[in-house]
């Protein structure tokens, strides 16, 4: 059975993805149209080029996270030099060695941009912070001058990855000069209004996979200094517009991940962590398949 998938963000909590992509397949439904955020628009865009959750699952038993980590040389090293280099890149590493391994992986079943795939398959959401906007790709791209049809898919995940402060945004050539790209998750981290249109009946159902607490049962944050006021201030903004449109609307089509104890940015992830937060995933998508009706 063919239905519409949703990724939540996450950063590396996103391994959990492809743990209840697995449970998902073993209950023969398959994806027509997918959308995702940061992390979640790393999966929706493997699996827009045809990636089995198996596929995947080895694909990321293969990767050695750090080699994504592409920081900068500096020439006199120290903490100074390094804080002096995000003040100015705005970001601790690169992005492109993220790029680069996703260019190559989804180049390997043929996807390139976004006019090798049919229309409204993939879209990926970033943030414009140049315009203050949100940013739909590919349905954007025209409106900064942009072909959706030559845009690299890669690009446009990296683009969504950008995750402020420890990613460099992506600066985005276009009509009127550069604009400053960064991770979707800062204004819509699970994007399943996407696939919601007022008085338009679906014409499949709508699954979202998303990396938290069910809504009511999110726990408090804790706040005792400014780092972590800082670290709620920024949970509570990235998710605000999401948890309001979820209180709403489609919490019994959200399989909900709860990946609390492990960091969005923990890129030291040891093997044993990879399969538990995979394990996790699947196990939370079986136990929703045993109550889920379509």
């Amino acid at each position: 059975m063919l239905i519409d998938g949703v990724f939540s963000g996450g950063g590396i909590k996103g391994f959990a993805l492809v743990g209840a992509c697995e449970a998902i397949e073993r209950r023969g439904f398959r994806f027509c149209r997918v959308a995702g955020t940061s992390a979640g628009s790393i999966v929706a865009s493997l699996i827009s080029a045809g990636y089995s959750s198996g596929e995947m699952h080895a694909l990321l038993d293969e990767l050695d996270l750090s080699d994504l980590l592409d920081s900068r040389k500096l020439l006199i090293p120290g903490p100074v030099t390094k804080w002096i280099l995000l003040y100015r890149k705005l970001g601790l590493y690169k992005g492109e060695a993220l790029e680069n391994w996703l260019a190559e992986t989804l180049a390997l079943k043929g996807l390139r941009t976004f006019g090798d795939l049919p229309p409204d398959a993939l879209r990926v959401v970033a943030s414009d912070l140049t315009n203050g906007k949100m940013i739909i790709l590919p349905d954007d791209l025209p409106k900064y001058g942009l072909s959706p049809t030559t845009f690299p898919v890669a690009k446009a995940v990296r683009m969504s990855c950008s995750i402020p402060y420890f990613f460099e945004p992506v600066k985005l050539a276009a009509e009127g000069g550069k604009n400053i790209i960064v991770d979707g998750g800062v204004l819509s981290n699970f994007p399943m209004w996407l696939f919601d249109r007022e008085n338009v009946k679906k014409v499949r159902p709508v699954l979202g996979i998303q990396l938290s607490h069910e809504p009511e049962n999110h726990p408090q944050h804790k706040i005792k200094n400014a780092i972590q006021l800082f670290e709620a201030l920024f949970e509570t903004m990235k998710d605000a517009h999401d948890a309001r449109y979820i209180s709403r609307k489609h919490a019994k089509n959200i399989i909900f991940i709860p990946t609390a104890g492990v960091a969005s940015t923990e890129f030291g992830l040891t093997a044993e962590k990879k399969e538990k937060l995979i394990s996790h995933g699947r196990q939370c998508a079986e136990t929703f398949f045993r109550k889920w009706s379509y």
